[in-house]
């Protein structure tokens, strides 16, 4: 089978300095103990060699470019670019888990996404946010080997593994901050998906981004809209909510639109919102940040804190699936990758 490697892969070349030791990124032969937020965090003794690792083709989009990065890092840079470092491992393990089963994915469908040729994902939300290690050196400056270790050990110890549901990778889809429930997936994106169903997700609450507002002028409400709003003074109808509490219509002075258009087309956190016009406003207060499928970051990280292993943490949001291997699809993907 053939094996694609990134030249010049940092794992290969960087040195971690921990006091008392010296930490070879590149085979993590050795059991690493730091000192993160007074808690030892331990890099696991995994035979890794990126080298033999399958390659991911990202577009990074400030430079114009494609990217090419062995799986795990990959995983790596996705960790520390979509969930805090400071969350519980247990947590940036389900991540981890998510973040490898999302490129799984799209490694399997590698015509269904738009992408610069040669790219199998963007580094953007579009896909998944990610950041190489030079950049997350920058980004974190003395705190870079205290949180990349952190990382290392969530991603190692579940290095592999993927998200199945019927023997075939599932849509990971993650987002930060739920209003105490998540969302069905046909209830925002019209399809109906098996694992994707709404649950409950009460830790949320703790998210700075749990509450929030928006004031949007009445000039931009009706023309990002295509809408004239009534002249009565208010605003519209909320006619109907989804399962999990988020708007699903509206009706403004007779034009029918959905909670997600509303959300998308004025960039509100969620379609979970009231509205009521003020002067020559209308004022959004929305609940939750994201669409609201699948994983909420900020709910892994509350069960993670009363307990809840990582297992725990995917089996609650992406229902009925199970924890496999990437190694069964490697040949698939090879040979998309090939052709």
């Amino acid at each position: 089978m053939r094996r694609l490697f990134a030249a010049g892969f940092i794992l290969c070349t960087v040195i971690l300095v921990i006091p008392t030791m010296l930490v070879l990124f590149s085979t993590f032969e050795q059991e690493v103990s730091i000192s993160q937020n007074q808690s030892e965090i331990t890099v696991p003794s995994i035979d890794y060699d990126p080298s033999e690792d399958i390659a991911v083709a990202v577009f990074r989009t400030s430079l114009d470019s494609v990217e090419t990065v062995p799986l795990e890092e990959y995983v790596m840079g996705v960790v520390s670019s979509e969930m805090p470092v400071a969350f519980e491992l247990e947590a940036l393990k389900a991540q981890a888990v998510a973040a490898r089963t999302f490129i799984l994915k799209l490694m399997l469908s590698p015509n269904t996404t738009k992408v610069p040729q040669g790219a199998i994902a963007t580094d953007t939300v579009t896909h998944q946010v990610y950041r190489n290690m030079p950049e997350l050196r920058e980004l974190w400056g003395n705190d870079y080997e205290g949180r990349i270790s952190k990382v290392m050990e969530a991603v190692l110890s579940t290095k592999g593994e993927i998200l199945t549901y019927d023997g075939e990778p599932i849509t990971a889809s993650f987002f930060s901050t739920s209003n105490g429930y998540t969302e069905n997936s046909e209830d925002y994106w019209k399809e109906e998906i098996s694992y994707l169903r709404s649950v409950e997700s009460p830790w949320d609450g703790v998210s700075p981004r749990f509450n929030g507002k928006k004031e949007v002028s009445i000039e931009e409400f009706e023309k990002k809209l295509s809408v004239s709003l009534p002249s009565d003074g208010t605003v519209g109808t909320i006619v109907e909510r989804t399962k999990g509490g988020r708007v699903a219509k509206v009706n403004i002075n007779g034009v029918e639109l959905s909670g997600r258009d509303i959300r998308e087309l004025l960039d509100l956190d969620s379609s979970d919102f009231s509205w009521q016009r003020i002067g020559g406003t209308v004022v959004f207060e929305t609940r939750g940040l994201g669409h609201g499928i699948g994983m909420s970051q900020y709910g892994a990280e509350g069960m993670a804190k009363e307990g809840s292993t990582y297992e725990d943490i995917l089996n609650h949001y992406y229902h009925g699936t199970t924890i496999d291997t990437f190694d069964k699809f490697e040949g698939r993907v090879t040979a998309l990758l090939t052709n």
